[in-house]
C-alpha cells in the first residue's frame, strides 16, 4: 500500500469517527430520555379503608325467594359458561369438572372416580343444597378452600337463581323448592353474616370524608366585613 493510499484510508476512518461522535452529540440534544414516573403496567390492589383498617368482604345475597319464579331457560343459557368443563346430561362422562346431572341435593364430591380437590373431598358428607350452591357459584374459592374450580363467580343473585333452577331440573326427581320458613331462615343467616363483617373501617372513612367536606366549605366561605379570615 502506497503512502497516499494509507493517508486516504486513515482520513476516511478519522472522518467516520468524527461523524459518529457528532451524531451522538446531536441525538442527545434532540432526544430527551426521561425515566418514567410510574410503571408501564399499573397493578390495581385493594385499598384499605383507612390506616390499619381491615378489608371488608361481602357475602352472597339470598336467592331462595327467587327460585320459584327463576327463568330456567335463562339458567340453561348461563350454563354455557360451565359447559367447557362440565357435562349436564345423565350418564355423561366428566370433563375437566364432574358431570352435574342430579347435582342439587347430592353430596359434595359426588362423582365416583373423579379427582376432586382435598377441600371438596373434605365436604363429602355435606349436601349440595341451595345455600351451598349459591355460595359456591358466587365465589368458588371462598366456599371451598383449595377448589380446582377456575371461575371468578356469578355476582348477580338473579343469575345464580336461574342457573340453580336449571340445575334443579336436571334430575329424575327434582328437589323441592324452598319453603317460606327456609326462605326466612336464609335471610336471617345472611343478615347475621353481614353483621359480623367489621364495619368500623368504612364508618371511619365516611367520617373522614364528612370532616374534609366541612373543612373545604369553611375554607371556601367568603371573608366577612372585608377582612380576610
Amino acid at each position: 500500500m502506497s503512502g497516499m493510499e494509507f493517508n486516504k484510508l486513515f482520513a476516511a476512518i478519522l472522518v467516520a469517527g468524527i461523524l459518529a461522535m457528532l451524531a451522538g452529540f446531536i441525538s442527545k440534544k434532540v432526544v430527551h430520555v426521561e425515566d418514567p414516573h410510574e410503571n408501564a403496567f399499573a397493578i390495581e390492589v385493594a385499598e384499605a379503608a383507612g390506616s390499619g383498617a381491615m378489608a371488608v368482604e361481602a357475602v352472597a345475597e339470598p336467592i331462595l325467594a327467587l327460585l320459584a319464579t327463576a327463568d330456567v331457560a335463562k339458567g340453561q343459557s348461563l350454563s354455557k359458561v360451565c359447559a367447557a368443563c362440565h357435562t349436564f346430561n345423565k350418564g355423561e362422562p366428566a370433563r375437566v369438572g364432574p358431570n352435574l346431572y342430579g347435582i342439587v341435593g347430592s353430596k359434595h364430591a359426588h362423582m365416583e372416580g373423579f379427582a376432586y380437590s382435598e377441600g371438596m373431598k373434605a365436604l363429602h358428607d355435606k349436601s349440595w343444597d341451595y345455600a351451598s350452591l349459591n355460595a359456591f357459584l358466587w365465589n368458588p374459592k371462598k366456599a371451598v378452600s383449595g377448589t380446582k374450580m377456575v371461575f371468578a363467580g356469578m355476582k348477580k343473585p338473579e343469575d345464580r337463581a336461574a342457573l340453580i333452577a336449571y340445575l334443579r331440573s336436571l334430575s329424575d326427581s327434582p328437589a323441592a323448592l324452598p319453603s317460606d320458613a327456609e326462605i326466612a331462615a336464609e335471610a336471617v343467616v345472611v343478615e347475621k353474616e353481614n353483621a359480623d363483617i367489621p364495619q368500623e373501617p368504612q364508618q371511619a372513612v365516611e367520617k373522614d370524608k364528612d370532616a374534609k367536606a366541612e373543612e373545604t366549605k369553611s375554607e371556601a366561605k367568603p371573608a366577612e366585613n372585608g377582612k380576610a379570615e
